[in-house]
């Protein structure tokens, strides 16, 4: 299966390190839906010798040629400046989204994402809070679970882009089911773990310490996790997130399930930044992302690392032969 890949912002460092990448060797084909002459620009800015091949359909690719990027045309609102946002190209940085998501839906691509910045989206006047919970939207499913992931480590959200304040009413006893059946059943699919072993942070200090620092534990989180693992699941927790994250606990766990963004992903970021990869789980296709943001003041100056990209296509490629053995098994 292709991969169809979304550079993101067009001012960002998105569209650079599709270029750079299209330089190295990869397992299979890939496409990127841009504006070509963006990526033209660019590329002579950065000066890099990639040839643009214009495709209409990913029917059209056999395997990846160092050097060579296939491009499915989409047309930017506007030029666009390295580093300069502009709100009108909001749409062009929808559209090369909805472009992939609808090939991902017909089971044609698998979706790999490049950074967008949210603030210049929603000043175009479309309400945006991520590609995350676009990607669920548009999908149409009922939960999706972000996880992030680099060499050692694996950390899924309970709860995403929420202020700290609505977190702990946002902590359900059905979510957090919904969430870890979700993680459950994509790390035996996408990622050949047959009985995956998942740790759960509490949400309080010390996992509330016994009660005294909050009930959330004993009141939702231990009671959920308990008719989990009375299905014969491996669930450790909840674990206090200050200690939880030692080889003690991580050598025996194939991942970790934190309850909050800031909770588990500092120190996922802390180990692999510029060498993490951003996924989606639930969707009914694979989709992963940078673990990072537009860059806008490195866009066009040859500086930012394309580590990220690299981790995102490598796995969106391992997920989908994951997926295909499992399918067939």
């Amino acid at each position: 299966m292709p991969l169809a890949v979304t550079p993101g912002e067009p001012a960002g460092i998105g569209p650079d390190l599709v270029l750079r990448q299209a330089l190295n060797s990869h397992p299979g084909p890939w496409f990127v839906i841009a504006d070509p002459a963006l990526l033209a620009s660019r590329a002579d800015r950065l000066g890099l010798a990639v040839t643009l091949r214009e495709i209409q359909s990913p029917d059209e690719l056999t395997d990846h040629t160092p050097g060579i990027l296939p491009v499915l045309p989409v047309a930017l609102r506007q030029p666009c400046k390295p580093g300069v946002l502009n709100p009108a190209n909001a749409a062009y940085v929808l559209q090369t989204l909805d472009v992939a998501i609808d090939l991902a839906l017909a089971n044609r691509v698998a979706l790999v994402t490049g950074p967008v910045h949210k603030g210049v989206i929603n000043e175009g006047g479309i309400p945006f809070t991520g590609h995350t919970e676009y990607l669920e939207q548009k999908a149409g499913v009922d939960q999706v679970v972000m996880m992030l992931a680099t060499e050692g480590l694996r950390v899924a959200l309970v709860t995403t882009h929420l202020p700290l304040s609505a977190v702990p009413k946002a902590i359900t006893a059905d979510k957090l089911k919904r969430v870890t059946a979700v993680l459950h059943a994509s790390l035996i699919q996408d990622f050949g773990c047959p009985t995956p072993h998942i740790l759960v942070t509490g949400l309080n200090p010390h996992a509330g310490e016994s009660g005294h620092l909050g009930r959330e534990e004993i009141d939702i989180i231990e009671p959920a996790l308990d008719e989990l693992r009375a299905l014969g699941w491996q669930l450790e927790g909840p674990l206090p997130a200050d200690t939880l994250f030692q080889p003690h606990y991580l050598n025996r766990a194939d991942a970790v399930l934190a309850m909050y963004h800031d909770q588990g992903l500092p120190v996922l970021k802390y180990k692999g930044f510029g060498a993490a990869v951003n996924i989606t789980l639930g969707l009914p296709f694979i989709r992963t992302s940078v673990d990072h943001g537009t860059a806008l003041d490195l866009a066009g100056t040859g500086q930012a690392s394309d580590g990220s990209l690299a981790v995102a296509l490598t796995t969106a490629f391992d997920m989908a032969n994951h997926r295909s053995q499992h399918t067939h098994a």
